[in-house]
């Protein structure tokens, strides 16, 4: 699982305090466009910024657990998408989990342009 977002360590909803516990791979970059909308960020995938976020190995009950909390489950907002990506860690290519905002939630939003979260404010 891949996040740039409020899922981040010390974040509102940081994935370290849901169970099971997740087991952090790293950090990582993926190719995108972060916006700000207020309390969150919203990642359009695609383009040629990179943006950083963090990168888990989580079991199907928290995987569960992450789509209620992006809205994709049980009954899905259409704010976000469920993705899965390539990309490398530590050298080594790895499919990982994306929630992607849809591109239209995002029209006239602030980028970040630093293409991290946390650097934000």
């Amino acid at each position: 699982m891949f996040s740039s977002s409020t899922l981040r360590r010390g974040e509102a909803n940081d994935i370290n305090r849901l169970q099971p516990a997740p087991r952090y791979l790293g950090q990582a970059r993926i190719g995108g466009v972060l916006y700000d909308l207020g309390p969150y960020p919203g990642l359009v995938l695609g383009g040629a910024e990179p943006v950083l976020g963090e990168v888990y190995a989580i079991a199907p009950e928290l995987e569960r657990q992450l789509d209620v909390i992006e809205e994709v489950a049980p009954v899905p907002s259409g704010e976000y998408a469920r993705r899965h990506v390539e990309l490398v860690l530590d050298g080594r290519p790895l499919r990982c989990l994306v929630y992607e905002i849809d591109p239209a939630r995002v029209r006239g939003r602030p980028r970040i342009t630093t293409g991290d979260w946390l650097q934000r404010r």
